[in-house]
């Protein structure tokens, strides 16, 4: 058979029939290259089957079975497609299995009376039956080697082509394309694993499990490595750009120091002397402050202001909010008013500052030195002549990409990224794998506790009464929903609907809303009475998971708590513990079990960012929260960021290495690597447009 070269198009070949073609380009594979990278996502060993179950069960089993019955028969406006499936052999051990397919008629069309069928899926208790609905299925024939009595492969389908078809195709493939022209980019001689000279085979249509893994080892390795290229390029590149070396001189720091009602962390000391003596090289700086919520970002953020300006440069801070934004900018004024230092705020709702001659020290040129707004500023002509350092806070609710433009700037600015959303390690280097990274670990001095504490409806009159109690002694409290509006098909309570009822319930302590469907002006004026005291209670959605900061609100009732990711329940109880006083968070979910029980039980039992990050990881792992399209980066593949976390550091080390003796990838013996740093550039610049 002629070998083809990978980057061959699939609809160039006549062994794809051109239905099957159309099916392939909706999941987006064009050529033999992407078929062979369509990956299984699970795999059946045909050689065994697990017995018939005679209970329920959440872990799903692959059988084997013969037809015994089918039935076809509308019911209630829906159609259900049902067969009874026994055991071969007519084993006398277990029960027959149902199976049921609902609306999904073409299903009867595949499946008849004495067929032989391998089904998948989680077996349930159905009126007295076990049963298993829309199960995954295949029916077997004689005769078809790849897909039966093997190892075999279970590869996400699609509309118009069923798993079998494409396992096929994907045979056809290995057997039709020159492997060779695949580029390996992983030396040969840094490899610590055996190599499989035929990984294609043996991810796709492996003889043993171990010989898969292997395989997917082997693909993982090779990701991972054009992942490190790809971001150590990157970083090589931010800084090599350009770069000022704006040192400071310390004094109007000292000042502000002074002045502070607390002593820095040692923490916050030691990230602010990494960011100093990044700003005062002649490189760029480009790095990362992560930081656990409350751990005193902010302030090493307008340390690095301060420093830019003295240098005679401009500093900007992005936020992903107006009222974030704004809060930052109250902030600031807060703390250099009083050294008469113009700061001012850009967002698209409104322009403090501009025009207010008594916001500015005459002897400062025209162009604010320190400016705070939403990502607009960046972008829409703001009054930008020397501008030093771009602060981006919340980065996760930004992209690479739009970092990357700032980093491209001509006057080659010094960046710092910040979140407030602790990053295992591994996401890290992945994510932000081209920046330096420093990290506050400590909370401030005189935070008070924060105790959290999962409940279920019973015992709410109790809360109400506690949360009144905590009204009268003058504190402050939020009531946080997962919806703005009712939804009857999650059933679940909502914001506007619930605030009229916590009204009465709270009189007459002033109650407020706040949430994403609002004006700008309507959510900071709700604010702005909160932040002041005028009313006690704030109803809200997740709006308020970044960066609202109200020392005297203690109290936070999380409603349907279990409808949050781990993070973000933690990132809104970030809100409360900013004051002296001990706080509480209260998780109201009636029933949680399984997964949700696991994850609101780790909020009761830690306050450690890092702890939750990783245990997010764990339970919900890395798709979340890693988006690749996010990154700008190439997709994982078959690689796991958890599973994975040795080769993404091996890789990493390795990335480094070849770059620190060849940094421009001049070496033929890098030509691969070359080759794909500057075909990702390329496919980058057509996705920026």
């Amino acid at each position: 058979m002629t070998q083809l070269p990978p980057e061959t198009p699939l609809d160039s070949l006549e062994w794809i029939p051109r239905p099957r073609q159309t099916a392939l380009r909706r999941l987006g594979l064009l050529t033999l290259e992407d078929l062979l990278r369509h990956f299984p996502r699970r795999y059946e060993d045909r050689t065994r089957f697990d017995r018939f179950p005679d209970q329920a069960s959440d872990t799903a089993v692959c059988l084997c079975g013969v037809v015994e019955k089918t039935s076809y028969r509308r019911f209630g406006g829906r159609t259900i497609f049902e067969v009874r499936l026994v055991e071969e052999g007519g084993g006398l051990l277990s029960g027959p299995l149902m199976c049921r397919w609902f609306n999904m008629p073409w299903v009867k069309n595949m499946v008849g009376q004495s067929d032989r069928l391998v089904v998948f899926g989680k077996p349930r208790l159905r009126s007295k039956q076990i049963a298993m609905e829309h199960p995954e299925f295949e029916v077997i024939e004689e005769g078809t080697s790849i897909h039966f009595d093997r190892i075999v492969p279970i590869h996400a389908a699609g509309d118009g082509i069923p798993a079998r078809a494409l396992r096929e195709l994907i045979h056809r493939a290995i057997e039709s394309t020159d492997l060779t022209a695949i580029p390996a980019l992983w030396p040969a001689e840094r490899n610590a694993e055996r190599i499989l000279p035929d990984v294609w085979r043996a991810v796709h249509f492996p003889e043993t499990f171990s010989e898969c893994e292997s395989a997917r080892r082997q693909l993982v390795r090779d990701v991972f490595l054009g992942i490190q290229i790809i971001l150590c390029s990157r970083h090589t590149l931010a800084k090599n750009s350009g770069g000022v070396a704006r040192l400071g001189t310390g004094r109007i720091w000292e000042k502000i120091e002074a002045a502070l009602p607390f002593q820095l962390t040692p923490s916050q000391r030691e990230v602010i002397a990494e960011i100093s003596a990044d700003m005062a090289s002649p490189h760029r700086m480009n790095r990362l402050l992560q930081g656990d919520v409350g751990s005193g970002k902010t302030l090493v953020a307008l340390r690095a202001m301060i420093q830019a300006h003295e240098s005679g440069w401009q500093a900007a801070l992005m936020a992903p909010t107006q009222i974030l934004a704004e809060q930052h900018y109250l902030n600031f004024r807060r703390i250099l008013d009083p050294l008469g230092i113009p700061v001012v705020l850009r967002t698209s709702a409104r322009k403090e500052g501009s025009g207010e001659a008594d916001l500015f020290n005459p002897a400062q040129p025209a162009a604010p030195p320190l400016v705070v707004g939403t990502h607009a500023l960046l972008f829409e002509g703001a009054e930008f002549e020397k501008l030093g350092l771009v602060v981006i806070d919340e980065q996760h609710k930004f992209g690479v990409l739009q970092r990357s433009r700032l980093i491209g700037r001509a006057n080659a600015p010094d960046v710092l990224v910040m979140t407030a959303t602790p990053i295992p390690r591994t996401i890290t280097q992945t994510l932000y794998g081209d920046l330096d990274v420093s990290i506050i670990r400590e909370r401030p001095a005189g935070r008070g506790a924060i105790v959290t504490a999962l409940r279920d409806e019973s015992k709410l009159p109790g809360i109400i009464e506690f949360i009144r109690t905590e009204i009268a002694a003058g504190r402050q409290a939020y009531i946080v929903y997962p919806l703005v509006e009712e939804s009857e098909k999650l059933e679940l309570k909502a914001a506007t609907a619930e605030f009229e009822k916590w009204k009465q319930l709270l009189a007459p302590a002033g109650v407020g809303i706040v949430h994403g469907r609002m004006d700008a002006d309507a959510k900071e004026a709700v604010m702005r009475q909160f932040r002041e005291g005028s009313i006690s209670v704030l109803v809200s959605t997740t709006v308020i998971e970044v960066g609202v900061d109200v020392p005297n609100a203690t109290i936070m009732l999380i409603e349907e708590a279990g409808r949050f990711g781990l993070s973000q329940i933690h990132q809104l109880r970030g809100r409360i513990g900013r004051g002296s006083e001990k706080s509480w968070c209260i998780l109201l979910q009636n029933d949680a079990t399984g997964a949700a029980l696991e994850k609101l039980q780790v909020l009761e039992k830690t306050t450690d960012g890092f702890e939750i990050a990783e245990a997010d990881l764990k339970l919900r792992g890395p798709g979340d929260i890693l988006g690749t399209a996010q990154t700008g980066l190439p997709p994982l593949g078959l690689g796991d960021l958890v599973r994975d976390a040795d080769i993404m550091t091996e890789a990493r080390r390795t990335a480094r290495e070849i770059l620190a003796a060849d940094p421009d990838l001049k070496n033929p013996a890098n030509a691969r690597l070359r080759a794909h740093v500057d075909r990702h550039a390329i496919s980058q610049e057509l996705a920026e447009g």
